[in-house]
């Protein structure tokens, strides 16, 4: 039963900044950045405006209303199985001949619609005046101007919405040519009783011409003989107007009805290159735009390291002080190990996690919102290509520094499984913000920065070997690489420090918690002797294999939980403070952990998201994968490690 509660859909293509608009009317709910494909399912909010509620949805970006990829499955069942009351057509002003495309076949559906030109100031800075009046005649439905990032337009684009709902009144299609509207007419007319009309006949007679292509077509035939050679004949005569397949056709004809509009209503005026499109240039440069690549993520690290490592020296010391006072006045109580369990949980995340982990959100998310993504995945797709995988992965990966979940959920933008499938296995070798700050607040802290560059250049190494193996295990050639390049733009703080809050706030309520409860509870293990059987079970492979302390064993089962878990049991199994680490172990067995503790298995909710996505098959794949290498690696980390 449909809710009582108008139901507002936002629909667009790819990094129209629909996401953006949906999260200043509805508050930051949505993953937003200047790369295509960042939501990759529907984001639901429910919004109160003069008095009324609204049931609003951001649904993935799109550019046509046949699912060729995952993500856009998303949209159609939003669309066919549960009628919007209105759809909201987010459209980028800036490239409005190719935007209207979409725009053109949402009007097909005869639902009520308002269309969005967002990014207005970035169509100005293009020198492209275009006339609301005239493209509200042209389409006939109202049109909104917005500047999302900003927030401006929104409130004149919810009086509409609440306009438009009141008004119940529903658009009118846009005509093609002669000849294709002829063919579509002769097939409406020979639906059978009882066929499954989608939105209206004539929409449904479209996606069956276009059906050829797609898994879908039994659901238009229904196995009625005459309707089908009918629409073979259709297809046929269709396909012979252009000597081209049906369903181009009618890509064709939406094609130019959408540039037709975009002449009639618009003028494009000579702009300046601006400075912004001065560095695109040099951003794109075939090789200093590698050069520039590697320049950039290097002076990120080392950023968050010299932001990072001052703090964490800083915060951990009256943290340190409180744990040895309670210790000395409570001695060695239950009460004592527990209330120091719970003092190290607590002030390991406040002062070993966060000065790593928030500079890193704060970076992230500037380089996401600028659109530095999508250029890093045109530059090193070659080199992708050389390693088996395709270039949309590079954005992936980078996400995947953050954190991992959201990388191995957005890999729905790779059309191919196998792509997906070796992509998602990938993933989880990237070290995370958690990973990153175990590798900074041990091995740069400790050792210096150059050791954790080292430790980055392996990583690099060892994905690089991984995805030559998994390319020819799974064999199949990824398609040539075709990306929308989006503009340069300089990001809103407001939108980063949303993003950064969001992450943040997800650690503090997840992890945290986790880090607490894992410390305590080593405490207690501890008081009562039980991670001694643990660690004298996994001696012979701790202490054996890898040449570590017997005392660490069990922090390494913990870290399957939380990789930042494992670092604060350390100190715990241990039973030192930070700065005297080194002096109960050597930098061979330090540098053995943290290689272990980096690729052994994800952490729980790493190997959750890939049962969800890939299946159980792929994701025990994934941990036997993870096992092994981090087994073999770290061996070799100790042996080579040595002779220094």
């Amino acid at each position: 039963m449909k809710s009582e509660i108008p139901e507002i859909i936002f629909i667009g293509q790819p990094n129209c900044g629909k996401s953006t608009l949906f999260n200043h009317i509805a508050g930051f709910k949505a993953q937003t950045s200047n790369f295509p494909g960042t939501t990759v399912s529907h984001t639901h909010s429910e919004v109160v405006w003069k008095g009324k509620v609204y049931s609003i949805v951001d649904l993935p970006g799109t550019y046509s209303l046949t699912p060729y990829e995952p993500q856009e499955k998303v949209v159609l069942t939003h669309i066919f199985k549960e009628k919007p009351d209105l759809i909201v057509n987010v459209i980028d002003a800036s490239l409005l001949g190719r935007s209207l495309e979409l725009t053109v076949e949402l009007l097909e559906l005869e639902y009520p619609m308002v269309v969005v030109l967002n990014m207005m100031d970035l169509a100005e800075k293009k020198g492209i005046k275009i006339d609301t009046a005239c493209l509200e005649k042209k389409l006939g439905v109202p049109v909104i101007k917005t500047v999302a990032i900003r927030g401006q337009g929104t409130k004149e684009l919810m009086d509409c919405l609440e306009k438009v709902l009141a008004d119940k009144v529903a658009p009118g299609h846009l005509c093609y040519s002669f000849e294709v509207e002829k063919r579509i007419s002769e097939l409406i007319e020979v639906f059978p009783e009882n066929f499954p009309v989608v939105a209206n006949p004539r929409f449904t007679a479209i996606k069956a011409i276009e059906a050829e292509t797609l898994s879908v077509d039994r659901f238009f035939l229904e196995n009625n003989r005459n309707f089908k050679e009918k629409l073979d004949e259709v297809r046929q005569e269709l396909g012979g107007l252009r000597q081209a397949p049906a369903y181009e056709v009618l890509a064709v004809e939406r094609h130019h009805l959408a540039m037709k509009i975009a002449e009639d209503c618009s003028q494009v005026h000579h702009a300046r290159i601006s400075s912004l499109e001065k560095l695109d240039n040099l951003i794109m440069h075939p090789i200093f735009g590698l050069f520039l690549l590697l320049l950039i993520f290097a002076g990120m690290f080392y950023l968050i390291f010299n932001v990072g490592s001052p703090l964490e020296a800083c915060l951990l010391r009256p943290w340190e002080a409180l744990r040895l006072g309670i210790q000395e006045r409570l001695g060695q109580t239950l009460s004592a190990e527990l209330l120091a369990g719970l003092i190290q949980g607590i002030g390991g995340g406040l002062a070993i996690v966060f000065p790593y982990f928030i500079p890193l959100l704060l970076l992230m998310g500037f380089l996401e919102d600028i659109g530095y993504l999508s250029r890093a995945a045109f530059l090193l797709d070659a080199f992708m290509h050389r390693l088996g995988l395709h270039g949309k992965s590079v954005p992936l990966f980078i996400l995947g520094f953050g954190c991992n979940v959201p990388a191995i959920m957005t890999t729905r933008i790779l059309e191919s499984r196998r792509d997906r499938i070796v992509t998602t296995l990938l993933i989880p070798f990237i070290p995370c913000a958690a990973r990153t700050t175990i590798i900074l607040a041990l091995v740069a802290f400790l050792l210096g920065p150059w050791w954790a560059v080292g430790f980055y250049f392996l990583n690099l190494v060892i994905i690089a070997i991984l995805s030559s193996v998994l390319t020819r295990i799974f064999k199949y050639s990824s398609p040539g690489l075709i990306l929308e390049i989006p503009s340069l733009k300089w990001p809103s703080p407001k939108n980063i420090l949303q993003k950064t809050w969001l992450n943040l706030k997800e650690f503090i309520r997840f992890a945290w918690p986790i880090l607490i409860a894992g410390s305590v509870l080593l405490s207690f293990l501890s008081f009562i002797n039980f991670d001694r059987l643990v660690n004298t079970v996994l001696s012979p492979f701790v202490s054996g294999l890898l040449g570590l302390p017997q005392s660490l064993g069990v922090t390494l089962i913990f870290g399957v939980l939380r990789k930042e878990l494992s670092l604060l049991m350390m100190f715990q199994a241990l039973g030192v403070g930070y700065e005297q680490l080194l002096t109960v172990i050597t930098k061979t067995q330090l540098l053995t952990f943290v290689t272990f503790v980096n690729f052994f298995i994800p952490c729980i909710s790493t190997v959750a998201v890939i049962w969800k996505e890939m299946g159980k098959r792929i994701a025990l794949i994934s941990v036997l994968l993870n096992l092994s290498v981090a087994i073999l690696v770290s061996w070799l980390v100790r042996i080579v490690s040595s002779f220094f």
